[in-house]
């Protein structure tokens, strides 16, 4: 009999643990098994049963988080996380590539859609909403004017 494969500790879904125990089970109840290789597997199956299994509740529906004062942020930092900007200038910098009018006066020393996209960001001129989606699925949008430059 092969060695049965193991298990990192991780979240898994309760299917796949639900399978992995049966699968062991199974395998401690064939006669090739030796002693060693049923405490292994019974070791196995104590770990993946007290192990945490996060799941979502299929009742629940996400909603928008509303602030009571304006232009308060809920949901994460107040300004732009690196990922946001760069989301933000690339899909301007396409747009503006491919023929979208520029919302700022373009200065002389600029040249490209990628310096114009990014003065429009700092400007804070563009009408982009930010949608940020906590774990539960609980989300906020919120206008990029109201983040911290």
């Amino acid at each position: 009999m092969s060695e049965p494969k193991t298990y990192t500790k991780r979240k898994t879904s309760k299917l796949k643990s639900i399978k992995a125990i049966d699968t062991y089970k199974k395998m401690i109840l064939e006669d090739e098994t030796t002693n060693e290789q049923k405490i292994m597997l019974e070791k196995k199956i104590k770990e993946i049963e007290e192990r945490e299994i996060i799941e979502k509740d299929p009742k629940y529906k996400p909603h928008e988080i509303k602030s009571e004062k304006p232009n308060q942020i809920l949901a994460g930092p107040h300004t732009l996380t690196r990922f946001e900007k760069a989301r933000i200038i690339g899909a301007r910098a396409l747009q503006l590539s491919l023929g979208a009018p520029p919302f700022i006066a373009i200065p002389n020393n600029i040249h490209t859609s990628l310096d114009i996209a990014i003065q429009e960001l700092k400007q804070k001129v563009l009408p982009i909403t930010i949608k940020r989606i906590l774990p539960n699925g609980d989300y906020q949008n919120i206008p990029i004017d109201y983040f911290i430059s």
